[in-house]
């Protein structure tokens, strides 16, 4: 007879056989799976990926303006019109060599520019243009064009430009503060307030409207021959020398975006894209982020209409930007806005310095003492 303790050490016996047998089993099938299986092949799957993940998320941006050539043409190529000066040339032989005629009498000039805070880089292309513009025209708004509330520089520092005072047709327009819209909205409804200031300074047909960005600065030769010269286009663009930082860093000769239109009533219109295939080569200067102020920077960075270029907080650190600026890198870490992989590899890396002061604003250098951050050699910013 079987006693109740051994039957239910049996049982026992039985399950844990069992469980063990179960176990056995599960061991063998992951043997099984894991025999085909590389050990280097899940490693990378488990590291390799989110590593890859972390690299795209800080260098997306790189990639894909690196693959740029790829999914973007360039644009169509500009008719180069060749630019003939020299300073003992008299204007009839300048305007012959343009295949133009010269005029009896010139055409006045209107500057027209939206303002927000170079006061430098203003007071430079004022007295560069001074003695060939008939009418200045300023639009500032209490707004950037990222929705950001901005003080009214111009307006607190007009007695600066006393010397154009009885040239000047000014205004003020308010921000409308949208939060989430794109800067470009806001960019565009100033443009369209500084087409009514222009209207209300008087210009009238054929006069001459230079439509430029307050640093992109034509140069005064340039403009003088535009004003004496009769059947030059009705719309021209101008090739500026591309400076970045400061007079020491010269990236290129393809900032265009500046022009001048001979002015005709309903038809032009205040604009910042391209309008017409003509460009005349080398007609002044652009000079991007050219500011005295570490926070002038910080200020741009975080106004202007590519905000979506700080990808990172730490761009806007001042000690970052400082060493950014003497190294002439970029100070959004972006690869160059190019359309060919050659172009893109060319100039990879910090912008080369230049140590040449020739051909550069007069003003700039009549007042050395006061601009001399913007000449070669002195990167160095004040904090503000």
């Amino acid at each position: 007879m079987v006693s109740v303790d051994s039957l239910i050490s049996h049982l026992f016996s039985e399950i844990h056989l069992q469980h063990g047998s179960k176990a056995i089993l599960s061991m063998s099938r992951l043997k099984c799976a894991l025999r085909g299986f590389d050990l280097r092949a899940l490693l990378i799957l488990l590291i390799g990926v989110p590593a890859l993940i972390f690299i795209i998320y800080v260098h997306g941006q790189k990639v894909t303006y690196f693959l740029r050539p790829i999914w973007e043409k360039p644009p169509k190529p500009f008719n180069v019109l060749p630019h003939y000066y020299h300073e003992n040339v008299s204007m009839a032989n300048l305007c012959r060599l343009h295949g133009w005629k010269v005029r009896e009498t010139p055409r006045r000039v209107f500057d027209a520019v939206l303002f927000s805070n170079e006061l430098d880089i203003l007071d430079i292309r004022w007295h560069e243009l001074s003695p060939y513009v008939s009418e200045f025209v300023l639009l500032e708004s209490n707004s950037t064009f990222t929705g950001l509330k901005k003080d009214l520089h111009f307006k607190e520092n007009r007695q600066r430009f006393e010397f154009a005072e009885s040239r000047l047709t000014y205004g003020m327009i308010g921000g409308r503060f949208v939060k989430g819209e794109n800067p470009f909205v806001e960019e565009s409804y100033q443009r369209v307030a500084l087409d009514q200031l222009i209207k209300i300074a008087g210009i009238t047909d054929d006069d001459l409207l230079i439509m430029s960005d307050v640093d992109e600065i034509p140069s005064g030769h340039t403009i003088n021959l535009l004003r004496w010269c009769d059947d030059t286009p009705e719309v021209l663009h101008l090739q500026l020398r591309n400076y970045l930082y400061s007079f020491q860093f010269l990236l290129d000769d393809k900032s265009w975006r500046a022009s001048i239109h001979r002015y005709r009533a309903g038809k032009t219109r205040y604009a910042h894209f391209r309008q017409t295939d003509d460009l005349l080569a080398d007609s002044g200067w652009h000079c991007s982020f050219c500011f005295r102020y570490i926070s002038d920077f910080v200020f741009k960075m975080q106004a202007y209409s590519h905000v979506d270029r700080i990808r990172f907080k730490y761009f806007l650190n001042p000690k970052r930007i400082q060493h950014v600026i003497c190294r002439g890198a970029d100070l959004f870490d972006m690869l160059p806005e190019e359309y060919t992989f050659q172009e893109i590899i060319a100039k990879l890396g910090p912008i080369p310095s230049t140590f040449s002061a020739v051909h550069l604003p007069a003003y700039l250098l009549e007042k050395v003492d006061q601009y001399s951050y913007l000449l070669p050699g002195r990167c160095m910013r004040e904090s503000g």
